[in-house]
Formats: C-alpha cells, sequence, structure tokens
C-alpha cells in the first residue's frame, strides 16, 4: 500500500520528538507513507504535513486547561469533520490523552483504526479511564512494561515496545570529555532542570534557585549546569539566580540536557521525563514537583492519586532510588540536604548507577521500530 496515510496528533514537545522518530520508521519501512495532523516543528522537519500546532495541546493539571476549553473542542470538531470526510488509514494519538481519547473515540465509530501512542498514566491516576480507552482504541502501544500487563487485566489490546528514550540514549559517555566542552572545570557537578513549562519554572524556580545557594554555601567550589528548553525561560530562569546572587556558579545553557546530563555527578529536578532521561544516564538525583495549590487540593480530595512515588525511576524500580520532594516538603533546605547526601556519598552513587543501567536494559527494545511496525499492520499496509 504505497499511499497509505496515517493521522496524528500530539501534545508538546515531548510529544513532537516521539512524533519525529516515528515518521522516520514509518517511511523507513513504507516508503510512500503520508502523515497529517497536529504536530511540532520536529515532525514537521521529518515530512508531517501540520494542520495545527502541537503547542496549541501544552496544558497540563485538572484547572489549568478549563480556559483553553472552547478552542480545544473547535479543533476537535474539525478534525473529526475533516477525517470523517477523507478518512485516513489509520489513526495514532500520541500523547494527549484528554484531547485524543474523544477524538479517538469519534472517529473509532466512524470506521477509523485507532492507536494510542504511550498510555494515559492511568497506573497513576483515574483509573476508570481504562473503560474509556477500551472504547476508543484498538490498540495501546506502552512505553512501560507493567501497562501491558495492566491493560490486559482489562481486556484492551496493548503492546510493550519499549521506551525511545532508551533507545537513543548513549552507552558510552566521556562525562570529562563533555564537561570540558560545556566549560565546567569543578570536580563536582550538578545538572539544574527546573521544568520545560512556565508554570513549572514559576513554582519551582525559586526554589531551585535558592537551593543551589545553600548548596553553594556548603561547596565552594560546585559547579551547576541548566539546560533550558527555550530562551523564555532561560531569561525567567535567570531572574530568580540574580534574586539569589549566584549568577557566576550556574551556567545556563540552551537545550542539550544530554550533554549536561552526562556531565553532572548528580540531578536536581522536576519530576517529568527528564527523571527518567537522568536515570537512563545511570545518574543519581532529587526531584521536585508542585502542582498549583488548587490542582493538588483537588487530587487529594478526590483521591485521584493511586502510586507510591511520583518519579518514574521510583516506581520502575519499585525502589525509592529516588529522594521524592512534593508540593511544600520542596523547600530549599529539604532539597539541598538530599543533594548533599548523594554528593557525599560515592557508594550510594554507584549502587544507584547499577540498579538504573539495568533498567535501561528492559527499556531499550527499538521502540519507534517497533511502533511502526504495528501501525503499518493494522493499518493493513503488511
Amino acid at each position: 500500500m504505497q499511499n497509505l496515510r496515517v493521522a496524528i496528533v500530539v501534545g508538546e514537545v515531548s510529544g513532537d520528538q516521539l512524533g519525529a522518530g516515528l515518521i522516520q520508521a514509518l517511511k523507513a519501512q513504507n516508503a510512500g507513507v503520508r502523515i497529517e495532523g497536529v504536530a511540532g516543528p520536529a515532525m514537521c522537519a521529518a515530512g508531517c504535513d501540520v494542520w495545527e500546532d502541537a503547542n496549541t495541546l501544552a496544558v497540563m493539571g485538572l484547572v489549568e486547561p478549563i480556559k483553553m476549553l472552547p478552542r480545544l473542542f473547535r479543533l476537535r470538531r474539525s478534525l473529526i469533520k475533516r477525517w470523517t470526510e477523507d478518512p485516513p488509514d489509520i489513526f495514532v494519538g500520541i500523547d494527549a490523552p484528554d484531547f485524543n481519547l474523544g477524538l479517538e473515540k469519534a472517529l473509532r465509530k466512524r470506521g477509523i483504526t485507532t492507536v494510542q501512542y504511550v498510555s494515559p498514566t492511568v497506573w497513576a491516576w483515574r483509573q476508570g479511564r481504562i473503560r474509556k480507552i477500551a472504547k476508543s482504541v484498538d490498540k495501546v502501544l506502552c512505553i512501560f512494561p507493567f501497562e501491558e500487563d495492566l491493560y490486559k487485566a482489562h481486556d484492551v489490546a496493548a503492546e510493550f515496545i519499549g521506551h525511545p528514550l532508551a533507545d537513543i540514549i548513549s552507552t558510552d559517555v566521556d562525562s570529562a570529555a563533555i564537561r570540558n566542552d560545556l566549560g565546567l572545570t569543578a570536580n563536582k557537578v550538578v545538572v539544574v532542570m527546573p521544568g520545560s513549562r512556565s508554570n513549572e519554572i514559576a513554582r519551582l524556580g525559586p526554589v531551585f534557585a535558592e537551593t543551589c545557594g545553600r548548596l553553594i554555601k556548603r561547596y565552594p567550589d560546585l559547579q551547576f549546569v541548566a539546560p533550558m528548553v527555550s530562551p523564555e525561560l532561560r531569561e525567567v530562569f535567570k531572574i530568580h539566580i540574580k534574586e539569589v546572587g549566584i549568577e557566576g556558579h550556574i551556567k545556563l545553557i540552551d537545550g542539550n540536557a544530554e550533554a549536561a546530563i552526562a556531565a553532572a555527578d548528580v540531578a536536581l529536578l522536576a519530576s517529568g521525563t527528564a527523571s527518567l532521561q537522568t536515570a537512563l544516564y545511570g545518574k543519581p538525583m532529587v526531584a521536585a514537583y508542585k502542582l498549583s495549590p488548587l490542582t493538588y487540593l483537588l487530587q487529594r480530595w478526590l483521591k485521584l492519586i493511586r502510586v507510591k512515588y511520583f518519579t518514574m525511576p521510583n516506581l520502575l524500580t519499585e525502589e525509592p532510588m529516588v529522594p521524592e520532594f512534593l508540593q511544600a516538603a520542596a523547600t530549599p533546605e529539604a532539597l539541598s540536604t538530599a543533594v548533599s547526601e548523594l554528593l557525599d556519598d560515592e557508594q550510594r552513587r554507584a549502587v544507584i548507577e547499577s540498579k538504573f543501567i539495568a533498567l535501561r536494559a528492559v527499556l531499550r527494545r527499538g521502540a519507534q521500530q517497533q511502533a511502526a511496525k504495528v501501525i503499518l499492520e493494522l493499518a493493513g499496509a503488511t
């Protein structure tokens, strides 16, 4: 089937990168495939016909997306109309479950095969969504092994394909050479990642800056490197750094998180994809997260959170390998103490590294190639 059409919708930066890799894998297995839909610049560069920018869907929490609802509903209606009138061979939703599941359900009712690439976090909260997922998709492509088991227990077609990050992380890293390239000369380096969204920087930026200030008092020669996802967020974090008076100790760089993580001894980060990325490099870390107060209260009141840990490395290893600090517990005092304990304990860092390297082996399965193979099979192209 040389004229295969794949409709696709992704949300935010991580989804765009994932989608770009999927497009490359699809084209490698089916040269005539055409991809269209909601995407970002990386997917556009990979050959996607972009109808709407992926940043439209980059909203988070329970309360924050409400003001975006009218625009999101209009976009969903327009996509349903367009793909109903001219059906693709298959639809792939990447992340953005609150948007994609409703879209997938509507398209599936109209006879279009649907796939969700990256499972919603039903194992963490709102597990009742599994019933909706069962009605919405023909298959879920899971990037964590425990997700496949959960879906199969509920009679939902699912397949663990591995995690794309595990496939691209280098297993042969020369930290000293990378430090030299980044201009880092200290014996100990901490990578600081306060988040990839403006609201994350607003909540954690001041806390992380003050944490770094406390650590500098204890380790005067300590250096920090902070890879920022955009120039705008870099400027925001720079303000917090200046308020603490530690500009000379923190090197802000644009992107290049992989190099910054590889160069570091320890990471201080906002919980999210960065925690898994750091674990795949075998680096110990301290994680924090702060939701908006209303979102957090609603989640506690409704008892939506059902997991023991909130960082993926801890969930995957089923051990508290990463010290976690949520909401009011994420203070400069607590974070700096946790980072200090890791910096001072070489044996503990070695144990953590070995656990994380073993985890990398479990997740390294050629995820994009596996995903493309399943998608093409479901579309009837193989």
